[in-house]
């Protein structure tokens, strides 16, 4: 070695590889090892300037450029910012970044921390004006291949839709998946089952009941192994699996694609006139609250009323005389299944549980602490739903932010376009879409829970007024009241005592109390 080349100073070089599919890596010497290779050969060319490579290998196989969420790239930039890299050499651009907004940011890093920047295959030189707009120009057509790839996908997507293909994502319960012709089949002992949950729901006419009778009988949500070998699904159901599954409009053997609905390659498993009574039905309980709609006999505790000793819900029944309701009253569902002498409760008559309802509202009204300490009950209420609404938020976030990474590194794939890469796509964005519309939900509901925020004169004033306007009311608008105004009512049939515990925003929907909430 010269004189000359001992005194330049050593510049240590980070070679970064990068590619996009997982295809290959298994091979003895893959694309990530011909990156390096080829990086190692033009700093040896270098070498008299000083270079030379750093031992650590920052190779980050199965990623997309569309983002930075790579564990290498990570490690690299860390090393960056501890001022432990000089010059970072690729490949070709593309392999650091194909989004030209995260590149730039990359470059920020860079100047700041002094780092050069060099491409084997392109030449360039970002110490000046023009080597910095190549560059540029470089990473927007890289940016511009990957956004047509994925819109290329998206498109076979809608195109397969629109011909009734099923193109991925969670199968179904009631239905198999053809590994060769990649549709749907029917599995018939599942859809017995999911003809009987439809049937059950029909029953019921409301979720809840439904699906305390499936998880009773111990049915579970479809369960399948993926390619990699995991099981995955086959849950205890819940108000949402089966609402889920209620207007799956798979069950018809149609498929959808957005807010359009095509025939299927499929057979259905529900018949139309069942689904359409099923959709029906979910929609005015969605509107009205289902239990107040379906109330024939002024039963206005029906779907408030709980047995604390059973922990469960207690049903409104009656006993008829010559064609007319002679009695009415609430039983304990939990003693109507197990036996009476399981519950303290039991039964109770329903005007005297109702009666006794209605007078501690009133009473709230006309005790100012009972005031008081309703208005800290409905705000610490009002407090604990936007807590939890905010841990909801945060977790959908993530879930999307993930979803987004798949997806960009799917679509950044453009050699892997086999079946299973457009199903997985098919789900990711049936997720991205079902995750933004329970974000735009929960801020609709932080909405109306800020919004229903009121201070203790509103609630006076509101409960103050309750005895005229109830008076007025028929029984099924009385029943609209309590359910506006009453989250639920435990009774306690061993000791004789009720709970009331009052929704967050109920006492605003009172006559008086909204228009000073407004005014406040």
């Amino acid at each position: 070695m010269t004189e000359r080349a001992r005194s330049k100073p050593v510049n240590r070089c980070a070679i970064y590889t990068r590619k996009s599919s997982e295809e290959g890596l298994e091979q003895e010497f893959n694309s990530l090892d011909a990156q390096r290779e080829a990086g190692e050969a033009y700093v040896k060319s270098q070498a008299a300037e000083g270079w030379t490579c750093l031992p650590d290998r920052y190779d980050d196989g199965g990623f997309s450029g569309g983002n930075v969420e790579r564990p290498a790239l990570k490690r690299l930039m860390k090393d960056i910012e501890g001022g432990r890299v000089d010059t970072v050499v690729v490949y070709k651009v593309d392999r650091l970044s194909r989004s030209l907004l995260d590149f730039t940011r990359m470059m920020q890093v860079f100047e700041q921390h002094s780092v050069a920047f060099v491409s084997v295959t392109q030449s360039f030189n970002t110490s000046d004006s023009m080597g910095r707009l190549m560059l540029n120009v470089l990473l927007s057509f890289a940016q511009f291949e990957r956004e047509i790839i994925s819109e290329r996908t998206r498109d076979k997507m809608a195109a397969a839709r629109r011909k009734g293909k099923w193109v991925g994502g969670r199968p179904i319960l009631g239905y198999d998946v053809d590994p060769k012709r990649f549709r749907l089949v029917i599995n018939e002992p599942e859809a017995k089952r999911v003809r009987a949950i439809f049937d059950l729901y029909l029953k019921h006419e409301s979720l809840i009941p439904a699906v305390r009778v499936l998880n009773e009988r111990g049915w579970l949500t479809k369960q399948w192994t993926s390619r990699k070998g995991k099981l995955l699904g086959g849950r205890v159901f819940d108000k949402g699996s089966l609402y889920a599954l209620l207007t799956n409009v798979a069950y018809t053997g149609k498929v959808r694609f957005k807010d359009q609905i095509f025939e299927g390659e499929h057979d259905g498993i529900i018949e139309p006139d069942v689904w359409q009574r099923v959709q029906q039905l979910l929609n005015r309980n969605g509107r009205t609250g289902g239990s107040i709609t379906r109330n024939k006999y002024g039963a206005i505790l029906k779907g408030l009323l709980h047995c604390t000793a059973c922990k469960c819900t207690m049903g409104h029944s009656y006993t008829c005389k010559k064609g007319r309701v002679a009695y009415r009253y609430y039983v304990c569902n939990g003693a109507a299944k197990r036996g009476w002498d399981s519950c303290p409760s039991k039964s109770i008559p329903a005007g005297e549980i109702e009666r006794i309802v209605v007078e501690q509202v009133r009473a709230v009204g006309k005790d100012p602490r009972l005031v008081e300490a309703t208005l800290r009950q409905a705000r610490r209420q009002s407090d604990e739903a936007i807590e939890a609404l905010l841990k909801d938020q945060a977790t959908t976030e993530r879930q999307l932010r993930r979803h987004h990474a798949e997806v960009g590194k799917l679509a950044a794939d453009a050699a892997n376009r086999n079946g299973g890469t457009a199903a997985r796509l098919g789900d990711l964005h049936e997720r991205i879409r079902g995750g933004e519309q329970r974000l735009a939900q929960i801020k609709g509901e932080m909405q109306t829970l800020e919004a229903g925020r009121i201070d203790e004169m509103a609630v006076g004033q509101a409960l103050a007024e309750f005895d005229a306007v109830w008076e007025n009311l028929a029984p099924k608008e009385q029943a609209r009241v309590l359910h506006l105004l009453i989250d639920r009512v435990d009774y306690d049939g061993a000791e004789g005592k009720v709970a009331i515990t009052f929704r967050p925003s109920g006492l605003r929907a009172l006559p008086g109390a909204g228009n000073r909430g407004e005014a406040a």
